[in-house]
């Protein structure tokens, strides 16, 4: 049973680790395994899609519930850091384990697919426009524009078949709206208005807002009226994260409780089958996915807390149900194929976490996770100290201790 304690805002409901977001982020991972069961498998499209009448599939919505609760923290995480610390963090978070994906891909299961096929290490390794030297130099930036090598799952699987193409990772699409996202930030970062000028955020969620209704009433029509913004899909999921970054830098102000947790599931749910979910599901959705994350009790809201492989599991995901799918595991129905592929991934998603992922992350306070300050303060101007008749060089108040101390030279470790 949901907790329905009223909490007054949504700063002390979601304060620090105490909340149950890890939970569901990983929830919101596995629910995109979930969906792209039906296209990888063969089974047809992906069944949430009909209940919304084409608004939605069950993964579009978990990517939509990701991208909220990353424009919540991550602008979070800008409000306490300088454009330095800032950037550090991020390429921290995102750009390892997706190299580890795009690696191993690479390197372990295009080789191992390869020579199954009956094909040899020399060809598959030899450079052309679909080699996997291509593959990485392509994706390596986040912005994805290869999505598979040679013809690897092309005739073998399900999906290939139906695209007459190679696809090994079809989920990574999104990391490069993400990490545009994270860039919207950073601009807010270094402009200094996430605390200083709180509405400059509502402007710029305004902004998405409006390229997103242009986007429904006439597609294509915001890429002649500001190019920028002409990706659709980048509004789609930049809509989300801005209503998130805009619940975040007001979180001290926006009450969040029950009565209104209850109210935004109620309108998620009725837009997603009456219509209207772009507009004015989404909002409702992103309040309801960061009350879901306070409401949550007990000891199961700690899932993710600590070890929080929800993004391996979203990275790892396709590949693997791609190989599953080469080895013919889909005459056993989607069901079978959900929880081999679950298990799987969830162990592949904790390694990378452990040894990747988490290694990372503990450098966040070192080099550039120090900060702007720290930086200046290192290379400052060195004030000349005369010691003995002779001048040495201390930094600031270090050197005036030295020379309060009676000049005694001597290096001082900054």
């Amino acid at each position: 049973m949901l907790s329905t304690d009223p909490v007054r805002t949504i700063s002390s409901a979601l304060r620090g680790h105490d909340n149950a977001l890890g939970l569901i982020r990983l929830v919101l991972a596995l629910s995109v395994l979930v969906s792209h069961t039906w296209p990888l498998g063969g089974y047809g499209h992906d069944p949430g899609t009909g209940i919304t009448h084409g608004q939605a599939s069950l993964g579009s919505l978990a990517v939509a519930g990701f991208f909220a609760i990353s424009g919540y923290l991550i602008t979070k995480s800008g409000m306490s850091a300088d454009i330095l610390q800032f950037m550090w963090r991020r390429t921290l978070r995102i750009f390892p384990a997706f190299l580890l994906v795009l690696l191993l891909t690479a390197f372990v299961l295009g080789p191992v697919i390869w020579t199954l096929d009956g094909h040899t290490l020399p060809a598959y390794f030899a450079h052309s426009p679909s080699s996997p030297w291509h593959y990485l130099g392509s994706n390596w930036n986040l912005h994805v524009s290869t999505w598979g090598i040679l013809d690897i799952f092309q005739h073998s699987t399900p999906y290939g078949r139906a695209t007459d193409s190679s696809v090994i990772n079809g989920s990574m699409w999104t990391l490069g709206h993400e990490w545009d996202c994270y860039m919207i930030v950073a601009a807010l970062v270094l402009a200094g208005v996430l605390i200083k000028a709180k509405p400059v955020v509502v402007a710029v969620a305004a902004v998405i807002f409006a390229g997103q209704i242009v986007q429904l009433v006439k597609p294509g029509a915001m890429g002649v009226v500001f190019p920028p913004l002409g990706d659709g899909w980048f509004l789609t999921l930049a809509y989300p994260f801005m209503v998130g970054a805009v619940f975040a830098v007001y979180s001290r102000s926006i009450p969040m409780n029950a009565r209104f947790g209850v109210v935004a599931g109620v309108v998620l749910a009725w837009t997603l089958l009456t219509g209207g979910y772009p507009v004015v599901g989404v909002p409702a959705g992103v309040y309801f996915v960061l009350w879901a994350g306070s409401a949550i009790p007990g000891r199961i809201r700690r899932v993710g807390q600590v070890n929080d492989i929800s993004y391996g599991v979203y990275l790892f995901a396709f590949p693997v149900q791609q190989t599953l799918a080469y080895v013919g595991l889909t005459r056993l129905g989607p069901a079978v194929m959900i929880v081999v592929a679950s298990a799987i991934v969830l162990g592949i998603a904790w390694l990378s976490w452990r040894f990747v992922e988490r290694p990372a992350m503990s450098l966040k306070g070192w080099g550039p996770g120090r900060g702007i300050a720290y930086w200046v303060n290192r290379v400052r101007p060195l004030k000349a100290v005369p010691v003995f008749g002779r001048p040495t060089t201390q930094h600031g108040a270090a050197g005036d201790a030295v020379q309060a101390a009676g000049g005694h030279e001597e290096r001082v470790p900054v």
